[in-house]
């Protein structure tokens, strides 16, 4: 009989704690986290420059704070995923743009990640050709091997202040 009124005290004063805002369960914490990452990642790429317009692809709609998703792969590692809109479904830069949101995410991320780009689902003619290139570690180094394909990517990666 113990057992169960301590129990009920236990479980009682928990949920108190939660509703009053003095605890959080585990889950909503973790997810907390991830929201925050989240943002984190966002506030990088936001300022990226479209390759053919003086626009930043935040400006463009290009990427969007619901177009990023962290989950925690270990401690402190997290598996990011960014499913961006190019701006028609027929844009012939949507592959440099991944390739940007590559290099800019490798140079300023301040913590362990494993990356994955996609171009949003049903947003351009030949996304799966797309995403499998800007997700082949292979393919992005050879690309940044090209002195003009980095040039290009350097222009729209480097912040206004820089």
């Amino acid at each position: 009989m113990e057992n169960i009124a301590f129990s009920l005290v236990s479980l009682t004063v928990t949920k108190i704690l939660q509703f009053s805002g003095l605890a959080y369960n585990r889950n909503d914490l973790k997810t907390k986290k991830m929201e925050e990452k989240a943002l984190e990642v966002y506030d990088v790429i936001r300022s990226i420059r479209d390759p053919e317009k003086p626009n930043t692809l935040e400006e463009l709609e290009v990427v969007t704070e619901k177009c990023v998703e962290v989950q925690e792969l270990g401690e402190d590692e997290y598996l990011i995923i960014i499913k961006f809109s190019p701006t028609v479904p027929h844009c012939s830069l949507a592959t440099l743009i991944g390739l940007c949101l590559q290099v800019k995410l490798q140079r300023c991320l301040p913590f362990k990640h494993k990356l994955e780009i996609y171009i949003s689902e049903g947003t351009h003619s030949t996304e799966e050709d797309i995403n499998k290139q800007i997700n082949d570690k292979e393919r992005v180094a050879a690309a940044m091997e090209n002195p003009n394909l980095r040039e290009i990517v350097e222009q729209c990666v480097i912040e206004p202040d820089d």
